[in-house]
């Protein structure tokens, strides 16, 4: 029946499938074929699937499905009814590294392989033919009617040079109205565009100028950089000691050796000012990759990585999985963050998959932050990674100095939130002329909405949780699963009117205070909710770098890398939001990160910074944590407690969540799933309990954690478990969460 090559497909399925391949004797006895197909592994190809073409791509290996005990099932099958391979797509082949790298994440996650495969096909328009591109050009005939913007864009034309509406509009300073009334009189004609090409960054574009302590963490960072093997170096600076700048030594070690080059960063807010500093550094801005992107930009982007003509990549954590020719370093900004947690579909955490990129493909690994996380220091104190340290800030200035304010002996007036000796701070800071931000981690107006005749409390009708409201907007919202309602007028359970009060602040209620506290001062809002797109939030930035904002109210987006060169003065409106009995493991180490983060936006460029947090426990060790400024004496200390109770890095954990729209039956699956655990002695299983959000969406929902030692095979200890499991009947689902980061 002639070859056969095993193809895998971006579906839910562990198991590649094999398909003929059109070879000389099939064309020599059918003309009609296409050309013949020379395949080999990473080409994608176009295959029957079903009632379906799908595409796939030629795997380097066999994978075959296994049953419930781990054994092989090998069906034989009739060679007659397999089908052919289309077509081979016109795009560069998926690298050996990228499906290595596939297979660890799919083994380590527990996921499919056909998913993880999925993410690094998630650029749809790569692998249809390039649409050809239009602009338009000059015909040398000026219009009947000239106006001054028709002059303007005649004035920048050329006859040979062809121009996209909108950067012709742009360069021109007019509208692309304009432009289409210029094609429309005929001075403009539609022309085909020439394919774009991809500027490509210089190591040595500008040579920066670094202090002392600077010069040593950056010759570290060329070596990691330009080794060609892997190693991983954490950076670890203070907020201000000039991160950026130095591990951009680390891009240039490897952009000079001719290789590939990505920067992860948590936010992508923090995009726009970063490739800026990318590009004076570097001479071009890199390929942006996140979910604001195009599609257009996307296959674009995509093209270029495989084929080795984009040099520099920074991105969300997706980007990871984009198919590099040659990736020779990996950095991960803000290694701490908990946003580098994917939590649907294959649930990974990207700052450890990059370490594991790394060791694959051998390239260098860059971890950077001011307050790494205590996995990361662990590592680096056992001598696995690199530590490089940075002490001191770039331009001399003192970390802020931080004075907690005891909500119990200085509260604030009755029906305001910020207590007279924070207003007191902001005023001097308005006198100097210099910005202070007020953080509050809480979206919109505020958590609660309850009737003060009754006591009723708005919650959503599909999840345990209170309605958030949202003044701006008139309505009441969930943040779980997206609910929306306007503000009832009477209570709907007792109908007194107008009886519906919000409880506690979230920004919106703290920027409502500001206006009539500071009624002179400008302010800027960062919350998630208020902007509702990229552009929005740059706009708002760049009020904030101008100075023509002058006090900030943010949640924990303002924590996120930005550089506020203005800040002054920060209060923390409410410090204990996280240290609230929520039962992750992590709870202090990320309210620490978080405050010490937001704490250190302020006395950046030479303004002198303070802080200030509003707490009811001021005795709590992350508040003498904060207020000491002493981080390596907190890590110390949280290190101790995590190594004692084999929670990360010193232990495993396993989060199992079982969720389903019945109440009773979702339930009596969890407990089935307990019963069934393996014994072992080192595994220790509790649960299942209803989770603290226990309903979501209208699915009901019961965890259970799985502890272990790190020395434990923790993902065969789940395939066993997983093999004893009935399957899940109707719409009950089981998902397992390796190294969970959400304990709702």
């Amino acid at each position: 029946m002639g070859e056969t090559v095993p193809i895998l497909l971006p579906v839910l399925l562990n198991q590649t499938y094999d398909y003929l391949v059109k070879g000389e004797a099939d064309l020599l006895a059918d003309p009609a074929l296409d050309q013949d197909l020379s395949l080999s592994p990473g080409d994608f190809v176009r295959v029957p699937f079903g009632r379906q073409e799908r595409i796939g791509i030629v795997w380097h290996k066999t994978i075959e499905p296994i049953d419930e005990n781990g054994v092989v099932i090998s069906k034989p099958v009739d060679p007659s009814k397999l089908k052919a391979v289309i077509d081979k797509i016109d795009v560069p082949p998926l690298p050996m590294v990228s499906m290595k790298f596939a297979e660890w994440v799919a083994n380590y996650t527990l996921s499919p392989l056909g998913m993880v495969l999925r993410m690094m096909m998630s650029a749809k328009q790569a692998f249809q033919t390039p649409k050809p591109r239009f602009g338009v050009s000059f015909t040398g005939s000026k219009p009947a009617k000239m106006t001054p913007a028709r002059e303007k864009v005649l004035s920048v034309l050329t006859n040979d040079f062809v121009w996209t509406k909108t950067n012709l509009a742009s360069e021109a300073g007019v509208s692309t109205a304009v432009i289409d009334g210029l094609v429309k009189a005929g001075s403009l004609m539609q022309a085909e565009l020439a394919p774009e090409t991809m500027a490509r960054p210089r190591a040595n574009f500008q040579q920066p100028e670094f202090k002392e302590e600077q010069i040593e963490a950056a010759h570290r960072m060329r070596g990691i950089g330009n080794s060609h093997a892997f190693q991983v170096g954490l950076l670890d600076g203070v907020t201000g000691s000039g991160k950026t700048e130095v591990y951009f030594e680390a891009l240039a070690g490897a952009l000079e050796a001719g290789r590939q080059v990505l920067v992860l960063l948590p936010e992508i807010s923090l995009t726009n000012q970063f490739l800026e500093r990318f590009k004076t550094r570097f001479g071009c801005k890199p390929a942006s990759w996140h979910s604001a992107i195009g599609e257009g930009e996307r296959a674009r982007i995509w093209r270029g990585v495989a084929s080795g003509e984009v040099k520099a990549v920074i991105g969300a954590r997706s980007a990871l999985f984009l198919p590099y020719q040659d990736l020779g370093l990996v950095v991960v900004d803000e290694e701490h963050d908990a946003g580098y947690k994917q939590e649907t579909n294959v649930m990974y955490h990207a700052r450890d998959m990059a370490v594991v990129r790394g060791s694959i493909g051998k390239c260098g690994v860059v971890l950077a932050s001011a307050t790494p996380s205590l996995e990361s220091l662990v590592n680096a104190e056992q001598g696995r990674y690199a530590h490089i340290k940075l002490r001191t800030r770039f331009y001399g200035a003192e970390l802020p100095e931080m004075t907690a304010i005891d909500m119990k002996k200085d509260p604030p007036d009755r029906g305001k939130w910020l207590s007279p000796r924070l207003v007191a701070a902001v005023n001097e800071t308005l006198a100097k002329g210099e910005q202070s931000l007020l953080f509050l981690n809480r979206r919109g107006y505020a958590p609660l909405t309850l009737c003060r005749s009754c006591g009723y409390r708005l919650q959503c009708p599909q999840c345990t949780s209170w309605l958030v409201e949202h003044k701006h907007k008139g309505t009441l919202s969930c943040h779980h699963c997206g609910f929306k309602l306007h503000k009832p007028k009477a209570c709907p359970k007792c109908e007194t009117e107008d009886s519906m009060i919000p409880c506690g602040p979230g920004v919106e209620r703290i920027a409502e205070e500001v206006r009539e506290t500071f009624p002179e001062a400008r302010q800027a809002i960062l919350s998630s909710d208020l902007v509702p797109n990229i552009t929005a939030l740059r706009e708002v930035l760049e009020t904030i770098h101008s100075g023509e904002a002058n006090i900030i109210i943010g949640t924990q987006i303002v924590a996120k890398g930005h550089n506020f060169p203005l800040l002054a003065t920060v209060g923390i409106v409410d410090g204990d939001i996280g240290l609230q009995g929520s039962g992750d493991p992590r709870a202090a180490e990320r309210t620490f990160q978080l405050l010490h983060q937001v704490s250190g936006r302020a006395g950046r460029m030479g303004t002198e910074g303070r802080g200030f947090v509003q707490t009811y426990m001021p005795d709590h060790p992350v508040m003498a944590a904060i207020l000491s400024g002493d981080r390596d004496e907190f890590a110390m200390r949280e290190t101790q407690a995590r190594e004692m109770l084999t929670y990360p890095p010193f232990g495993r954990l396993v989060a199992l969540i079982v969720t389903g729209k019945e109440k009773q039956i979702t339930e009596l699956y969890a407990r089935e799933v307990a019963k069934r655990a393996p014994r072992s002695d080192k595994v220790k299983v509790v649960g299942p309990v209803e989770a603290p959000l226990a309903v979501i969406r209208g699915r009901y929902r019961f965890r259970l954690l799985a502890k272990a030692p790190r020395e434990i095979d923790i993902q065969q200890y789940l395939r066993h478990w997983q093999a004893v499991l009935p399957k899940p009947q109707g719409d009950l689902r089981l998902t397992v969460d390796i190294d969970p980061y959400n304990f709702l």
